[in-house]
């Protein structure tokens, strides 16, 4: 199989270890994804950033059959049981193009909002443990040791330790693929890094080979760089896209329409436009297998247009908003205000201004805070090696990443109707 890529250029699976792929591509749980957006509600703010999951689990795919290449090369020193034979690989290139097989609509958004309901992990793992889903007896097919073990792999277990980490590590191919991406679609240059010279730099401790299992390392004297235009890319992509304030706002809104639903069908009130999944997952926190896989970025969207003729008029109003992009509005908080203290007085007064406005305040108000860890090597097994001297931390060789090490990033935001931020800005000015 060979296919065009935006981001990748020609995208290859042609050996004997990558047939795997365009077999299981044909799976309807896989196929699905092409109706998932990558980044949920992004599009809102960012025109182009219609891109799928599918696009980028077939973009994680082909990033590890690079990876899988380059540690082939650089393995003669590894004990056989530590090397990468057919099977392992074959392993991590299934892991690296179904780890997202089990994301709902809009992404993460909606386990985000559905705080009771099961994470898409965890879907990931029924979809590939069940046996009535295509995708799992067709893994049980190809070995029926196959869908356990790549269970395990998403979540970056194997029984080579590094081998997880290209899956679910600091450097792995999913974020390889997805930041390149992500800057493609949404047409800016933030996300761009070195992905040649990043893979060109990966090999293994030279104590690897001599005891304990074999660790990923990167060659300090040429990969330093490569490593940090890479958390450089991250940094500012959540900086200005994952954090960008319309699509907080639109994200607060889907979180508020779906807290009315849970709400609604708390109360025992008919929802006849939404599908059972959702219902279910409002009720219970859980659906069924079946209905889950039912629910895509159409569906939802579908369902908030006929929403917005409910007979609920708060639910109609949200849904109205959100299908014509008339967003909410954001006020960020800065020094004081960022205080437990802070965000409080600012959130009780943007509440008494709702009030006043006669809206209801759990729905047209909310706090907003974004929070990402760019970087932190205290987790991650991951050195970087020079010709002599033991495997040092990323951020003890590097100025710029000792100095992001562990550094949280923060967005605080308030989040109100459009009609009311004048009304507030004034009053928390006053």
């Amino acid at each position: 199989m060979i296919l065009r890529d935006p981001v990748h250029g020609l995208v290859a699976f042609e050996s004997a270890e990558e047939a795997v792929v365009p077999q299981l591509l044909e799976a309807p749980e896989v196929q699905r994804l092409r109706r998932v957006r990558q980044l949920g509600l992004t599009f809102l703010a960012y025109p182009g950033a219609d891109h799928t999951r599918f696009s980028h689990a077939v973009g994680a795919a082909h990033v590890m059959t690079r990876l899988l290449a380059r540690l082939r090369r650089v393995q003669e020193d590894l004990p056989l049981a530590q090397r990468l034979g057919p099977e392992r690989g074959r392993e991590a290139l299934v892991a690296a193009l179904l780890h997202d097989v089990g994301h709902g609509p809009f992404s993460h958004l909606f386990e985000d909002a559905l705080e009771a309901s099961p994470t898409h992990e965890e879907w990931t793992r029924r979809i590939l443990l069940d046996e009535g889903t295509e995708l799992g007896r067709t893994l049980a097919t190809i070995d029926a040791r196959l869908p356990a073990t790549v269970a395990e792999l998403v979540q970056g277990r194997h029984p080579l330790p590094y081998l997880g980490r290209t899956v679910s590590g600091t450097f792995d191919v999913d974020r390889c693929d997805y930041l390149l991406r992500d800057a493609y679609f949404t047409g800016v240059g933030y996300g761009s890094f070195d992905l040649d010279w990043l893979l060109r730099s990966f090999r293994f401790t030279p104590a690897s080979s001599a005891e304990g299992p074999a660790s990923l390392a990167i060659d300090g004297a040429k990969g330093l760089p490569a490593i940090e235009s890479f958390i450089l890319a991250r940094l500012f992509m959540f900086q200005q896209v994952y954090f960008h304030k319309a699509s907080r706002a639109a994200e607060v809104m889907v979180r508020q329409i779906l807290r009315r639903l849970r709400r609604l069908s708390l109360d025992g009130v008919r929802l006849p436009a939404v599908p059972a999944a959702l219902v279910r997952l409002c009720r219970t926190g859980d659906c069924s297998l079946g209905e889950y896989l039912e629910l895509d970025d159409s569906v939802l969207w579908n369902t908030f247009s006929l929403l917005q003729g409910s007979d609920d008029a708060l639910l109609a109003d949200l849904c109205r908003r959100l299908v014509r992009r008339q967003l909410f509005k954001t006020w960020e908080l800065h020094d004081g205000a960022l205080s437990e203290a802070g965000r409080a007085h600012a959130l009780e007064v943007a509440r008494e201004v709702a009030r006043a406005g006669g809206l209801d305040p759990d729905l047209y108000v909310a706090l907003d805070a974004a929070s990402d860890v760019p970087f932190d090597d205290a987790r991650d097994p991951l050195g970087v090696v020079f010709a002599k001297g033991a495997p040092r931390k990323p951020g003890d060789v590097s100025f710029l990443l000792g100095r992001l090490r562990g550094q949280r990033m923060e967005r605080v935001r308030i989040i109100v109707a459009a009609e009311l931020r004048d009304q507030f800005v004034r009053a928390i000015s006053a």
